[in-house]
């Protein structure tokens, strides 16, 4: 039961910083008399909008149990004054305002953060400075802070992850502060554009984009986006020196969903975090990102997969309380501190599971190798997923031709307002010719799969530069074939960040990295693999010509060879929790 029943509630309240800018925040507290630990959420998208500021918790009732909730736009955003120079800008601001909140007269001086997305980067920037008022977080679906990679995939823009955050959710207010001509007509312009954001994924080339480039303001910030520009070298020299210190200690509990677009950074943050302190939790959702509701795509996962109903029990914001009640009040018994910090839905079966780490130790992990008759890519029948693989070497081929690539559908997507994300039914994109499907036999007993997801691949290509991209299917048996995870490798980074020389025709070994799942395959069920060249406009085409999209419209055609059997042994490793 709450322990107050009324709560005041203070709008715009300044926080000045070291370099004398002032940032503005909304307050709520208690009516009550005494003193509270605080809650601080920082963030780009606006305090005063409720769908922004406190979307998936409520501050309100975090007040009523017995805490001060901060909510205050970050430097150069809305309210606050300042130039907005994202991410690198939260270092000292998130220490700056962590440590004005512990000096509020109504405070403890225990200060705890929260928030998505990039409200969850403003908390892990502030724990590289290490205020010491900060003494708990709970970073949800958020970047990793070990890579600088927030729009690339292996080397791959995410093209309309960047294009919709940008005109979305940066322009209006950016434009306001800082563009030149009449804003009314600016707004109605960047409206109009939103409204046809599908048609402007396909315009070419990205640096000319219209809805930007029309903007000469915004496209110097987006330009510093795509130049890596914004402090990741600084950035790098904190990881760094926080790695000499064995990793930031700060105790963190992490929010991931299988769907969502940060999912992998967000597991590699628990991984990292992990000390001997035992302050480290996980809780992954069949969630896409800001989204935790039980149906996800076209699939529903029970009403208690819903981040508002947890195993029935508890929602989101019950979490946080139970959390920072742990850590800011010295309440043990909200937390237990011998249970299992990972809780993980299990798709499939539609379960909730504790788990004692991640990834699971248990794991066995297993290969599925192809095989075909060469018809992989215009016959269901001929892709098969064997356990071991064929003795002769065999080839699968198809032409990518960048000029009508294969179409997103699903998957940890971040297109405008949530569209296209989650799982889907991709059998009208397996019947396209540039898609090579594998498909195992039908299973006669359930097959659970928890964990990183890799394939390795044996291709060439006659052009000097392409993808390749890979996607894990469920199958049901009446041939529905939902998504699971799924991954892309550019040839010239397919050794991470050093760029390779160009193709010559050669076969070349390739990782993807396909990210994560937990899923359980049926009896009757099959597992697929799906290998094609784009996922457009998720990502950003390849011309296939050593240039990209961002600054070129030339493109043409690449004969793609997949090879298998004893010499070249493509296959999937998948993750098997044993029964």
């Amino acid at each position: 039961m709450s322990e107050y029943r009324e709560i005041i509630v203070e709008r715009e309240v300044p926080c000045t910083v070291r370099d004398g800018v002032t940032l503005y925040a909304n307050i709520y507290r208690p009516q009550g008399e005494g003193k509270f630990p605080v809650l601080l959420s920082r963030l780009p998208y606006n305090k005063n909008l409720p769908e922004f500021s406190h979307r998936y918790i409520d501050p309100i009732r975090i007040a009523m149990n017995g805490y001060i909730v901060i909510i205050q736009d970050v430097r150069g955003r809305f309210a606050s004054e300042g130039v907005f120079e994202p991410y690198i800008q939260e270092l000292e601001d998130g220490y700056d305002t962590v440590e004005w909140a512990a000096k509020l007269p109504y405070s403890t001086g225990e200060v705890g953060m929260f928030g998505l997305s990039y409200y969850g980067f403003t908390q892990l920037y502030a724990a590289l400075e290490r205020p010491p008022s900060l003494k708990a977080i709970f970073p949800a679906q958020t970047r990793s802070l070990s890579r600088n990679d927030l729009f690339y995939r292996d080397g791959v823009y995410e093209l309309a992850f960047i294009e919709t955050w940008m005109l979305d959710s940066i322009a209006p207010d950016y434009l306001k502060r800082v563009g030149s001509g009449d804003f009314k007509e600016t707004m109605d312009e960047i409206s109009h554009d939103l409204n046809n954001i599908d048609e402007w994924y396909k315009h070419k080339p990205f640096k000319k984009w219209p809805p930007i480039s029309k903007h000469p303001e915004l496209e110097t910030l987006i330009n510093k986006y795509l130049n890596q520009e914004l402090g990741n070298e600084l950035l790098a020299e904190k990881v760094a020196e926080n790695e000499k210190r064995r990793n930031i200690e700060i105790p963190a509990y992490h929010l991931a969903g299988w769907y969502d677009s940060h999912l992998a950074p967000t597991l590699m943050n628990y991984e990292e975090m992990q000390s001997a302190k035992n302050n480290q939790k996980l809780i992954i959702g069949p969630w896409a990102h800001g989204q935790f509701d039980s149906d996800i795509g076209e699939r529903s996962f029970g009403v208690n997969s819903s981040g508002n109903s947890i195993e029935g029990e508890v929602d989101i914001t019950t979490l946080h309380i139970e959390w920072f009640n742990h850590w800011l009040k010295g309440n043990n018994t909200s937390i237990d501190v011998d249970e299992d910090p990972v809780k993980l839905f299990v798709m499939g079966i539609n379960e909730w599971r504790s788990e004692k780490e991640w990834p699971l130790k248990r794991t066995v992990y297993t290969p599925f190798y192809f095989q075909s008759d060469g018809r992989a890519n215009t016959d269901m029948n001929s892709g098969r997923l064997l356990t071991k693989p064929a003795e002769a070497t065999q080839k699968d081929y198809y032409i990518h031709n960048p000029n009508n690539p294969v179409p997103s559908l699903g998957g940890g997507t971040l297109f405008f307002k949530g569209r296209n994300n989650g799982p889907r039914d991709q059998r009208q994109i397996e019947k396209r010719e540039d898609v090579v499907v594998y498909t195992s036999e039908p299973l006669t007993e359930p097959l659970e799969v928890t964990g990183w997801v890799k394939v390795n691949l044996w291709a060439s290509s006659d052009a000097t530069d392409t993808d390749f991209t890979a996607k894990l299917v469920d199958v049901l048996p009446d041939g529905t074939a939902y998504n699971l995870t799924d991954g892309i490798v550019r040839a010239k980074y397919r050794n991470e960040d050093s760029e390779e020389k160009s193709l010559n025709g050669e076969v070349v070994q390739y990782e993807i990295d396909l990210w994560a799942t937990s899923n359980v395959f049926l009896p009757g069920h099959c597992i697929r693999i799906e290998i094609a060249s784009s996922n457009f406009p998720r990502f950003d085409v390849n011309p296939n010509t050593g240039d990209t999209t961002l600054d070129t419209v030339e493109m043409i055609p690449a004969k793609q060879t997949i090879y298998h059997g004893a010499m070249y042994p493509s296959h999937m490793v998948l993750p098997v929790i044993p029964e």
